[in-house]
């Protein structure tokens, strides 16, 4: 009697699990489906450290006023993994802009390496929010360097594909002046970049307000990923900006960064978008 019963039990476990696991596999196929079949290329920017999720407001303001109006997703990841969301996506919009900021801004490699973790967790949320598998990256500052170990770390060309990197004052050897003097963040990126996508287009944009530096990041720095990437991704573009709002801060804000990230990062994606 008792075998009968464990064996009724392990019946009844087994169909159970059967149906649940035929749902499952079902929801996964029609996920995936979505994302395959998805039109929606966004723009997903980071800001630098001490900076918000509202770093790129005068920027976006720009952009949306000169041509197509695009969607804007504010996302703040906080330190429990939390997402709190601010603005929406419009159904029809195929190119929206998304932020993504952390409640812990802090500087440092350490918290880089935090902010990496918390950055692949969002990207995964929104997949499987909005079921899109392309889009292009944009980081000011600290922005370009989790952009930088999130391409060598996490990662996954089964699940995004990022044809477009653009950095903006990215210190990629933190504030040394020398390139003798490697830190341990560009020492770790360069040994790690075998990982970065091949058909990758990267452009990192510096600013100076005397050739020397932009007022905080050393312009030294910023040249320094061309130790990262020259030669590992399909395309590597070193860009200098001189002039008004070429300051560290001011450098989203910069006209000529706008016309850059226009022709260089929403062209390239729309023309994606109409194959």
């Amino acid at each position: 009697m008792k075998n009968k019963i464990i064996l009724i039990l392990s019946l009844l476990f087994m169909v159970v699990l059967g149906f649940y696991g035929q749902h499952w596999v079902a929801q996964t196929s029609t996920s995936q489906s979505k994302i395959q079949n998805s039109r929606m290329t966004p723009v997903i920017f980071i800001p630098g450290s001490s900076a918000t999720v509202n770093r790129f407001d005068n920027l976006l303001s720009t952009i949306n006023a000169n041509g197509q109006t695009h969607s804007i997703l504010k996302v703040q990841v906080n330190q429990d993994g939390a997402l709190v969301y601010h603005g929406s996506i419009n159904a029809n919009d195929r190119q929206p802009f998304i932020i993504i900021g952390f409640q812990n801004n802090k500087d440092g490699y350490s918290n880089i390496k935090k902010q990496t973790q918390w950055l692949t967790s969002a990207l995964n949320s929104l997949q499987e929010r909005y079921h899109f598998r392309t889009f292009a990256a944009v980081g000011h500052s600290n922005g370009g360097l989790i952009w930088t170990d999130f391409l060598e770390k996490y990662y996954d060309s089964n699940t995004f594909s990022i044809p477009t990197l653009m950095t903006l004052g990215s210190p990629f050897n933190f504030s040394e002046t020398s390139l003798q003097r490697r830190t341990e963040m560009l020492k770790d990126f360069i040994q790690g970049n075998n990982k970065l996508p091949s058909n990758l287009a990267m452009y990192s944009v510096a600013g100076t307000e005397d050739y020397t530096d932009d007022g905080i990041v050393p312009i030294q720095s910023v040249t320094a990923g061309k130790y990262i990437y020259q030669k590992k991704v399909k395309s590597y573009t070193q860009i200098t900006v001189t002039g008004d709002n070429a300051q560290h801060s001011s450098l989203p804000d910069n006209p000529e960064v706008v016309k850059i990230i226009q022709s260089n990062v929403l062209s390239p994606l729309s023309r994606r978008d109409r194959r």
